[in-house]
């Protein structure tokens, strides 16, 4: 069996991770997978001689996701100004979008240009201009709703995508009705749900993006304790280069006050090294000729010289990363029931939905009340505080850890370190 761990683009929700895990659980070759919504990756043991990565991938992308391929590091994307400003634009734009369409229900001035009773067309084309605006806005959502449907996976997306077409849907049917001649109906236009629920999804995801970026700090700070650069002696001539540029039987030179590049043994000088980031040890460690040294060490005092033995992914510091990484890929007790229970919540959700839809108008109820209903049920429902709060809890405690020095091998040790003896210590 071969393992190997891919990044995966287009996962928004809880639903969308358990679906594509029960995906590709599912495949013949794939003896275990496990996808990760919060590191944004999939940990995948596979039968060599019958898969490879790219038909892998290829599962991926049948499941409704994309593979940005082996994952490598982990990412923190910085909010780009534009994305700020776009964000700060449709702020402005709901809230002029919500006067318009519901002002004057709380007797707020109303623009006689605009004015629902007196204006209905114009009244009409702002509404529908503002959500169209909206529309393009969250297009990603709506197409990943449609894309995941499709594929049998429905998602949170699914819920929004369904909730906002019906409303929108709705409303030019309404609209067609007014502009005929039936200004009843001017009241019964609910663009300003379709665009709301959109801007809402967005606030919250790009606060969720924040937090998960919080999230994997702690364990980016392992990467960090190595340094940049390092010093290599060719031929008695010193010359600064990138890790990169590392190769292995390199000499290296550590003056005081410089950390360790990459694994290594000493072959000339002594020194005093801090390695309680690996040891636990608070006092420097003397380390002369014969030593072996650990990348991100610090030297205190002295000169040494050191052979590079374990470079790139090879040293012990990439190995705690690959570790921490996989621990938490593991999925805990608790999050494997909030996983299955959220795995079923979707599709229940849109049952949920249709029913109501049916007894409403089955009940006698108009056709407006029926599709409002069925509409609420489906926007309001959203299974991600279920499926990313124990998982992203779990994250956050690893990298906690691993940046305290404490290994987390599996994430159920951490559940059951609660029923631990020591614990009260």
């Amino acid at each position: 069996m071969k393992k190997i761990n891919l990044s995966i683009d287009g996962m928004t929700c809880s639903a969308c991770s358990n679906g594509l895990e029960k995906y590709l659980n599912k495949q013949k070759g794939i003896s275990n997978a496990t996808v990760n919504l919060v590191m944004a990756n999939a940990t995948i043991e596979y039968d060599e001689k019958l898969l490879n990565q790219e038909k892998i991938e290829e599962f991926v992308k049948e499941a409704g996701f994309k593979s940005l391929g082996e994952f490598k590091e982990i990412k923190i994307e910085e909010k780009s100004k534009k994305e700020k400003i776009k964000f700060i634009i449709f702020t402005i734009l709901a809230i002029v979008l919500m006067y318009i369409s519901m002002g004057h229900m709380i007797n707020l001035p109303t623009i006689p240009f605009l004015n629902p009773h007196t204006n209905s067309t114009n009244y009409i084309i702002s509404l529908l201009i503002l959500t169209m605006c909206f529309i393009g806005y969250g297009f990603d959502i709506l197409k990943n709703g449609y894309k995941n449907l499709i594929h049998r996976t429905p998602n949170m997306d699914t819920l929004v995508s369904i909730g906002v077409i019906a409303s929108l849907l709705y409303s030019l049917y309404n609209s067609y009705i007014v502009l005929t001649g039936n200004h009843t109906q001017v009241m019964n236009l609910y663009f300003e749900s379709a665009a709301i629920v959109i801007y809402f999804i967005k606030l919250g995801r790009y606060i969720d993006g924040i937090s998960k970026d919080k999230t994997k700090e702690a364990i980016q700070k392992l990467v960090k304790i190595t340094p940049n650069t390092a010093v290599v002696k060719i031929d008695g001539i010193e010359k600064e280069v990138t890790l990169d540029e590392i190769h292995k039987g390199d000499i290296i030179v550590a003056k005081a006050g410089e950390k360790i590049a990459v694994d290594g043994e000493i072959i000339f000088g002594k020194a005093h090294l801090d390695e309680s980031f690996i040891t636990g040890e608070s006092k420097p460690v003397s380390k002369e000729i014969g030593n072996k040294v650990i990348a991100g060490s610090m030297n205190y005092d002295g000169y040494i010289e050191y052979k590079a033995e374990r470079i790139g992914k090879e040293s012990t510091i990439s190995e705690i990363v690959r570790l921490v990484i996989e621990a938490s890929n593991t999925k805990a007790p608790i999050a494997k029931i909030a996983d299955k229970v959220s795995g079923y919540f979707v599709p229940s959700v849109i049952a949920i939905a249709i029913i109501t839809f049916l007894v409403y108008l089955l009940i006698g109820q108009s056709f407006e009340t029926a599709i409002t209903s069925f509409v609420t049920v489906l926007v309001v429902a959203c299974p991600c505080s279920l499926g990313l709060a124990t998982p992203l809890a779990i994250v956050v405690s690893e990298g906690l850890c691993a940046s305290n020095g404490i290994l987390v091998k599996k994430s159920e040790i951490l559940e059951n370190a609660r029923e631990s003896k020591y614990n009260s210590i």
